[in-house]
């Protein structure tokens, strides 16, 4: 994989933005699928519109984003294809420049979304039963501050 480039999405971005949340459902056997791929697509379409997306490309194209609504992070997903391979890190670290503090959900049976939150400084607050989720599965509140991060 190439070097990975950080731009704003653009509206033409929704449909592989919306493909990269599908892939990422249909790789994880233990989420349900709630929405189909129209409205997945139609959600990016939303986050971009808003101006909360951040695209990872390479010289494959969009591989990866990042939605961030001023620190919350709405999202944060990587194509199964090139995963491990610098793009989510580089997504992180491009919302760490933006803000002093930043929040996000996980599910917690996402364990490998966990461990990466984790090892870049996040750290669990909070425990929900999944009630006020989509999927309806337990997930786990993370939050980072710059003031923890070591000079």
């Amino acid at each position: 994989m190439s070097a990975v480039q950080l731009c704003p999405a653009r509206p033409l971005d929704a449909g592989t933005v919306g493909a990269i949340i599908g892939a990422h459902v249909d790789a994880t056997d233990w989420l349900p699928r709630v929405h189909s791929r129209a409205e997945e697509v139609m959600f990016a379409a939303d986050m971009i519109d808003a101006g909360w997306v951040t695209t990872a490309r390479t010289d494959a194209g969009v591989v990866g984003f990042l939605a961030l609504d001023g620190t919350e992070i709405q999202g944060l997903y990587v194509a199964p294809e090139a995963q491990n391979r610098a793009a989510g890190t580089a997504l992180l670290t491009h919302a760490k420049r933006r803000c002093n503090r930043l929040g996000l959900w996980s599910y917690a049976r996402n364990t490998s979304a966990n461990r990466f939150y984790e090892r870049a400084g996040f750290r669990p607050v909070e425990r929900s039963n999944g009630a006020d989720n989509d999927a309806g599965l337990p997930d786990i509140r993370y939050e980072w501050h710059a003031s923890r991060e070591a000079p």
